[in-house]
């Protein structure tokens, strides 16, 4: 899509050059190939989550209690100075995964499973909180949230055939899909557009992302609206 037309489509819809959008959802959603198409039609920047320079991933998949405090604490770091940067750019940025899943789902998870301890789990979500949760920490003007049914999701995961993500319990799916549920419909943060997977395909037709365009353009200038 040439510039033309994705300022075209800003204009059309309103939506701000210099807005920052989150995608967030559940493993199998699809954020990554959303990303990429929703900030194809925008003429946005991409900002992915970065797993290549983690020294704790591999060590943690090995022994959960033992490294999981380590890696939730790398990943807010990283997630918090890409955030900064993201806004020092002057926005213009979707971004694959929010930092806010980090506390709200699976630190929380590694705790209720006993992968992480009271004191542990009690010193990162007060860093979090010292961190994001301030009048000072750059919010996304909208968090658009991934949902699907949870075969339809499984189904995905299955399709892309990752030999991780086979080997992973069903009872695990289950109980990460209902805490990403209950997440999302307590989350405050900032304003959140609700999406279902079923409303677009990328795969066949990358601008079928576009039907959400008038929804997110009112998410952000509502929000903006009452900010002023």
């Amino acid at each position: 899509m040439s510039v033309f037309q994705t300022n075209e489509l800003r204009e059309k819809y309103q939506i701000p050059s210099d807005a920052v959008i989150t995608i967030a959802g559940m493993v199998g959603v699809g954020k990554s190939t959303f990303t990429k198409a929703l900030a194809g039609l925008l003429g946005f920047r991409v900002s992915y989550e970065k797993v290549d320079n983690n020294p704790y991933l591999d060590r943690f998949y090995d022994d959960l209690s033992r490294w999981g405090f380590h890696l939730q604490i790398f990943f807010l770091a990283e997630r918090f100075k890409e955030q900064k940067r993201i806004f020092d750019y002057g926005g213009g940025f979707v971004q694959d995964r929010s930092i806010y899943e980090d506390t709200g789902i699976f630190a929380k998870m590694l705790h209720d499973q006993g992968n992480m301890t009271d004191e542990d789990y009690q010193t990162y979500t007060q860093l979090f909180e010292a961190m994001v949760m301030t009048p000072y920490f750059p919010h996304p003007d909208v968090l658009i949230s991934l949902e699907g049914s949870f075969e339809d999701i499984i189904d995905r995961i299955q399709e892309r055939g990752r030999p991780m993500e086979q080997q992973t319990p069903l009872s695990y799916w289950k109980d990460l899909y209902a805490r990403y549920d209950e997440w999302i419909t307590n989350f405050t943060s900032c304003p959140v557009l609700r999406v279902n997977i079923n409303e677009y395909d990328v795969m066949d037709d990358i601008n079928s992302v576009e039907v959400v365009l008038a929804r997110l353009s009112d998410k952000i200038n509502t929000a903006r609206h009452y900010r002023r």
